[in-house]
């Protein structure tokens, strides 16, 4: 499998003024519900206008790859009520979605374990995928039912299948092929709101070096101007990849 990127942790990758790839936790759903005397379901509705902005904000301002955490591996936990609500907010998106995402050249991509999701909707999921294949202006990736250790897992087990002479002598561009996100570079920029300061088991493996913004804002009410600031906290970072600022300094006069 070709790749579009290299791995940070080799390779020192190209850094650019927009982020080629953002990665977003959608945190405080239910918080924002819960502070205007609604049912938490109201907030993952109102979430989804949330993605709708984020989606058109991303490909105004040039962002190639946009990774959305929208239901973890873990969440399954949470009472059955709203997860059942949750699995069908993900199908009724799909039905009305995916035509918009394609009339806008927009591809979509869905990752993580599909085994625990009901036939129609991952029947849904593949005609979604199908159908945006050939799309350029954006991936829109929706990591649902995923987890990172899962990620890195599954990679280890399709990679052994595919080569079991090799035992544990493999390098860690051998593994990349075979997790999720082998078709998006690492993310630039990784984003969580609602006030919480982890990455929650999301894309372990490819947020090596990505810088991290954290904000307070709920993610029902993070709007453009948001993102903007977001994106403008990114800017001002020194992305030196185990360089030092000296040999950064240089290599701007070299260039």
């Amino acid at each position: 499998m070709a790749l579009p990127f290299f791995s940070s942790t080799r390779t020192i990758p190209d850094i650019t003024a927009v982020p080629r790839h953002i990665a977003i936790i959608m945190d405080g759903n239910g918080r924002w519900a819960k502070q205007r005397l609604m049912p938490r379901v109201m907030g993952h509705q109102r979430g989804v206008e949330t993605v709708r902005e984020m989606v058109k904000a991303c490909r105004q301002m040039g962002v190639e790859y946009l990774t959305l955490f929208a239901f973890s591996s873990e969440n399954w936990r949470r009472p059955a009520d709203e997860v059942s609500f949750l699995m069908q907010l993900f199908l009724k998106m799909l039905e009305r979605e995916v035509n918009k995402l394609h009339e806008n050249n927009i591809r979509l991509k869905v990752i993580g374990d599909r085994s625990r999701f009901d036939a129609e909707l991952v029947r849904h999921i593949e005609a979604a995928e199908h159908l945006t294949a050939g799309n350029t202006s954006l991936t829109l990736t929706i990591a649902a039912n995923y987890g990172g250790r899962w990620d890195i897992m599954q990679a280890m087990h399709a990679l052994s299948q595919a080569h079991p002479e090799r035992a544990t002598a493999f390098a860690e561009e051998e593994l990349t092929p075979y997790l999720s996100m082998h078709y998006a570079p690492e993310p630039d920029l990784f984003i969580r709101t609602g006030g919480e300061q982890r990455i929650s088991n999301f894309l372990l493996w490819q947020l090596a070096y990505t810088e991290l913004y954290f904000t307070d804002t709920l993610w029902p009410a993070f709007d453009r101007a948001a993102l903007e600031a977001a994106i403008q906290s990114y800017q001002k970072r020194e992305r030196r990849f185990g360089r030092t600022s000296e040999q950064l300094s240089e290599d701007k006069k070299n260039a």
